[in-house]
């Protein structure tokens, strides 16, 4: 086995059991290690802290095993999967009569770093987002289909698009029958789901706690969701009995499954409490949106920076999004305001949310303070895996 070995006083994060090993980190390393290469990362004395895969990259190694043992891939990979089946089995998400959809591997957080597995109903979902876990794609699905058994009929691989390039895949069926569409239960409330054409892996299944929330608030109360995408916290504003829900995507596709994805819940009634509109959310909200126009306002944006070099453009267009929200609330109304951005940190999403209360010279409280479903754990010593920040404010 190759090896890779870190720099003297580097070695403390992976000693404290942080999987990520960044190539600042690094010394020195064994010539001709390819992309997705079993490693073994070694302190400058020599011992060994745990073996990973291996990608050309900032993050070099992705650790699956800590220490000097040296355990197989495949018993490894298979004794995490059952554990994380094990953890959802004890949220209750298994043998859910009102919930078929759910996360059942996510990354560092079920101690296989790179490898996200969603399930949706019968149809499961395997994004690898290393070269590594990807090489191993047909072992995961064969160990899933192990595990589950009859409950799922298709394991689906949909990594090609979070791949490095040099890494050319494409998408398509693993095991089982060829379905890439399906409709899901997520608290009795239904989603139709489409894995091959839809973001990420078809579903934001990580605000299912959050769009309950916002319905236990919108009985009587206008309600403004923007980047809806699938329509899910329209759909739970509807059910939660609001008066008026409107949905705002730029893309017609999504206006057009928030629209089926209403009509799935109730009647020609409940569909006539809801207008969907494919605009540019600023602009609409520019345009369209009056002061004090809604009761609850919902900004869940996508990723605005993927990497540090962006973080500074993208904490100013949150606050200016935001700011823009805050004044189309009326007074006592509330803000549910999110964002998925990995480099934009807690305390800094907090801060820029405040910039915003300031420029939009509003009086606010802070009520709750969200994140991701408990289906999507964070392992103690990584917090990189709690990317989903949230924020409820009432708005004075």
């Amino acid at each position: 086995m190759k090896k890779v070995v870190l720099l003297k006083g580097r070695d403390g994060a992976l000693r404290r059991r942080n999987p990520w090993v960044f190539s600042g980190a690094i010394s020195r390393e064994d010539d001709g290690i390819e992309d997705g290469e079993i490693v073994a990362v070694e302190a400058v004395n020599g011992e060994r802290l745990g073996i990973g895969h291996y990608q050309h990259g900032g993050i070099r190694v992705r650790v699956l095993h800590f220490g000097e043992e040296e355990l197989p891939i495949s018993e490894i990979l298979r004794e995490r999967l059952a554990s994380a089946l094990d953890l959802r089995a004890q949220l209750g998400l298994t043998a859910d009569p009102l919930t078929n959809a759910y996360r059942l591997v996510h990354a560092a957080g079920d101690g296989l770093p790179g490898l996200i597995v969603d399930r949706y109903a019968s149809l499961v979902v395997v994004q690898c987002h290393s070269v590594g876990m990807h090489l191993l794609k047909d072992d995961i699905a064969t160990a899933i289909g192990e595990l589950m058994g009859d409950e799922i009929s298709t394991i689906y691989d949909k990594s090609a698009n979070v791949l490095p390039e040099r890494h050319p895949a494409e998408n398509g069926v693993l095991l089982g029958e060829e379905i890439t569409e399906v409709v899901v239960l997520e608290n009795g409330r239904r989603f139709r789901v489409d894995v091959a054409g839809g973001q990420k892996t078809g579903f934001f299944l990580d605000q299912r706690d959050n769009r309950w929330l916002l319905g236990s608030y919108a009985k009587g109360k206008s309600v403004l969701n923007t980047f809806c995408y699938t329509g899910g916290f329209s759909v739970y504003a509807l059910l939660g009995d609001a008066a008026q829900v409107q949905s705002v995507d730029l893309s017609g596709s999504a206006i057009e499954l928030t629209t089926d994805n209403v009509s799935r819940n109730g009647d020609d009634a409940f569909a006539a409490r809801h207008e969907a509109h494919a605009a540019d959310v600023m602009e609409w909200l520019k345009e369209h949106a009056e002061d004090d126009a809604y009761d609850i306002v919902v900004v869940d944006p996508p990723a605005f920076a993927k990497n540090k070099h962006k973080r500074h453009k993208a904490v100013q267009a949150y606050k200016r999004l935001n700011a823009r929200a805050m004044k189309a609330i009326k007074p006592g109304g509330l803000l549910f305001t999110f964002s998925c951005s990995r480099v934009v940190e807690r305390q800094l999403f907090y801060d820029t949310i405040v910039a915003a209360g300031l420029e939009a010279g509003r009086e606010c409280r802070v009520l709750h303070h969200l994140s991701q479903g408990a289906d999507h754990p964070v392992n103690l010593y990584h917090q990189e895996g709690e990317y989903l920040k949230g924020l409820v404010v009432r708005v004075g």
